[in-house]
């Protein structure tokens, strides 16, 4: 066995002086703003037929919008495919390395092609376009220096207008970036308007995210029912249900009649407040002298993100809300620690 070699004595960098690190106030501030008056520059002078003419050959596509591009544009040409894929819009991020090695078989004469460039000299785009060409699909350059051989090589072109990077050498690309995602952005927003894209369509494509569960679960889907429930009758004495309070975990006992009928609700907020005004003469009260007849409801159809609105809405937020029928009838319980963890 070899033996392992000297360690060596390397200097220790110097220590930081956090005085020196320190961004102010007025320096941030500045910073926002400039970047303000760089994306102004975009929108005053962005070209809105050429805007146009994309959005629509986007939205007349008979194939797959591919999109694609090196570095931190690679990165919006990336999410800008994910945004049209979430709106059910055919698309894909094709990398420039991976098309040139099999992946351009994805390729056909019914998809369009658009490759994001800041400079419109990037090479692996430039070397991409003609194989991407003998495959018949539609070339859209989206660049912002003017007169690049991107533009020149592609069958249209979309022209960003930047005034320049927010980096103090003009070089770090923090703007071009930013104006980039704007515009694709607005363009899929425009797609989705245009192809008429409805709340349940779009939950559709995102069932299990916050967004997806707001616009599909509804407070059937999420409520206690049948044995879940806390339920008890008016004439039952307070302390005669304590172990039906609790043990449910709704923080309340339901009220009903022979029918099922809701009349009220009980809390353990009720039974705290009641021991305290009524002392031992608790023992003698039923839930039917103490409950509040007129608790919120809701029905089992409403969207479970709009019992959870209910939940928090003025005089002063509830834990649950019984879920009743258009009868009266109870049907189950919706609380708020089910619908967190529903993740609503």
């Amino acid at each position: 066995m070899g033996s392992l070699p000297p360690s060596l004595d390397l200097p220790s960098p110097p220590p930081k002086n956090p005085q020196h690190e320190r961004v102010s106030e007025t320096t941030l501030f500045n910073l926002f703003k400039a970047q303000q008056g760089h994306l102004n520059y975009f929108f005053q002078n962005l070209d809105l037929s050429q805007a146009l003419s994309f959005t629509e050959t986007l939205l007349n596509s008979r194939g797959t919008i591919f999109f694609s591009g090196v570095g931190k544009s690679g990165f919006v040409a990336n999410k800008i495919s994910q945004t049209l894929v979430s709106l059910g819009i055919r698309s894909a991020f094709l990398s420039p390395l991976d098309a040139l090695h099999g992946d351009i078989g994805a390729l056909s004469a019914a998809d369009i092609l658009v490759l994001f460039s800041k400079s419109g000299s990037t090479e692996e785009l430039l070397r991409l376009i003609p194989c991407a060409r003998a495959k018949g699909v539609c070339l859209i350059s989206v660049t912002s220096v003017p007169k690049n051989a991107l533009a020149n090589a592609c069958d249209m072109n979309v022209h960003l207008p930047l005034e320049r990077e927010l980096c103090p050498f003009d070089l770090a690309p923090v703007t071009s970036t930013a104006i980039q995602m704007v515009f694709g952005d607005t363009v899929a927003i425009a797609l989705m308007g245009a192809r008429n894209l409805t709340k349940d369509q779009y939950a559709a494509n995102h069932p299990a995210g916050r967004i997806g569960k707001s616009l599909i679960f509804k407070v059937k889907d999420v409520m206690k029912k049948q044995d879940e429930l806390p339920v008890c009758k008016e004439g039952d004495l307070i302390m005669e249900q304590l172990v039906e309070l609790t043990r449910k975990g709704c923080g309340c006992l339901l009220v009903i009649d022979e029918e099922y009928h809701l009349l009220g609700t009980f809390t353990d907020g009720d039974l705290r407040r009641t021991l305290k005004a009524s002392g031992e003469a608790i023992f003698k009260l039923t839930v039917g002298e103490m409950c509040n007849r007129k608790p919120r409801t809701i029905g089992p159809d409403a969207m479970a993100v709009e019992a959870m609105q209910k939940m928090e809405s003025p005089p002063s937020a509830v834990q649950f809300l019984p879920v009743i029928d258009r009868q009266n009838t109870l049907i189950g319980i919706v609380t708020l620690h089910g619908l967190v963890s529903a993740g609503l």
